[in-house]
């Protein structure tokens, strides 16, 4: 399939600069684009890059003098490359309706159009929206509730009682609903605590790979419109996590803590529990989070600092030792000074 670049351009919200009849093939980086490639330029380093790369066309903020083919200008090039890729993403495999090797409940109900791989597991009572794709291996629990369009990917576990939204994708190794980690001390013995809960994922929410949302307590874990989370993400039990939220790699956020809207809790943050994270805040990677944060805050470190007071003590670092030895020096002045005193 070829593309006008000016159908690529309507598409994003561009315009074109050059031949807007340039027939487009594809997308690719900078380095690898070829002949009928669409690529996207960002600046700083790719400098270089841009004037050599073979690519047909490149979506810029601005026209750019260092590449002599036709350009997409748009404000924000990285968002509007997203856009047209989409032109050429293939689709989802389908399995074509319900294979017999999968173990559907007959007192379970299932939309239209649903693609239900060999080795999927249905439970009792479990509702299967329209158009969803259920890959092998995936396993979902009793009376688990699934709305539209959504794709489950292989050997994703969904236990009994959990609701997913419509339009949501989760990738493989994924466990949403098992217990939380509940227990109270009897001595020396953790008599584990019922973790009789269940987990929501609402409409638009994007899960990584082996991602593992725990049940509730009580009441349920959420997680609202439009969260994207990486890989090995740990959610605790009665986590709330608002709308927009990006959450990175490695993160691990404990129970019943509450997490705003907009929010970035970059690679291998830990929240503590029953913490508030304000809407918009963003937190650095490999910070700890050890008491609530304010909306709006940048925070970074263990435990997490103002991020531009992390910055100065981070650059004190290595300072140290040349410090120490200072001090130790007028240490040992003041002493020979105060032995001079009558």
């Amino acid at each position: 399939m070829k593309v006008p670049l000016r159908d690529i351009a309507r598409q994003v919200g561009g315009r074109v600069a050059g031949d807007e009849n340039t027939p487009i093939k594809g997308v690719n980086s900078l380095e690898r684009a070829q002949a009928g490639e669409l690529s996207y330029f960002i600046g700083g380093p790719y400098r270089e890059v841009l004037e050599r790369t073979k690519a047909s066309a490149v979506i810029v903020a601005a026209e750019s003098d260092l590449f002599q083919g036709a350009q997409v200008i748009a404000p924000n090039p990285e968002l509007a490359y997203a856009k047209a890729a989409w032109l050429f993403a293939p689709p989802v495999p389908r399995f074509p309706g319900v294979s017999e090797a999968a173990l559907v409940h007959k007192e379970s109900l299932v939309g239209k159009d649903v693609s239900i791989y060999p080795m999927v597991y249905v439970g009792e009572g479990a509702s299967i929206g329209d158009e969803v794709i259920l890959f092998p291996g995936v396993f979902i629990g009793d009376r688990v509730k699934i709305g539209k369009r959504t794709v489950i990917h292989p050997n994703v576990s969904i236990l009994h009682d959990c609701i997913i939204g419509n339009d949501v994708i989760i990738h493989a190794g994924t466990v949403v609903g098992s217990d939380g980690f509940g227990f109270a001390r009897d001595g020396s013995r953790s008599v584990k605590i019922p973790q009789t809960g269940f987990v929501q994922i609402d409409d638009d929410v994007e899960i990584g790979a082996n991602n593992c949302i725990d049940r509730a307590a009580l009441g349920k874990t959420w997680i609202k419109r439009g969260v994207k989370t990486d890989n090995l993400v740990q959610v605790g039990h009665n986590v709330v996590i608002g709308e927009d939220t990006v959450i990175v790699a490695q993160v691990g956020i404990s129970g019943s803590s509450s997490i705003g809207r907009e929010v970035i809790l970059a690679g291998q943050v830990g929240i503590s529990d029953h913490l508030e994270v304000g809407d918009r805040v963003m937190v650095g990677a490999q910070s700890g989070v050890a008491k609530s944060v304010p909306p709006g805050e940048v925070v970074t470190g263990t435990p997490a600092i103002p991020h531009r007071t992390w910055l100065r003590a981070s650059g004190l670092y290595a300072r140290l030792p040349n410090i120490y030895e200072r001090l130790k020096g007028l240490e040992k002045r003041i002493k020979t000074m105060e032995s001079r005193l009558p």
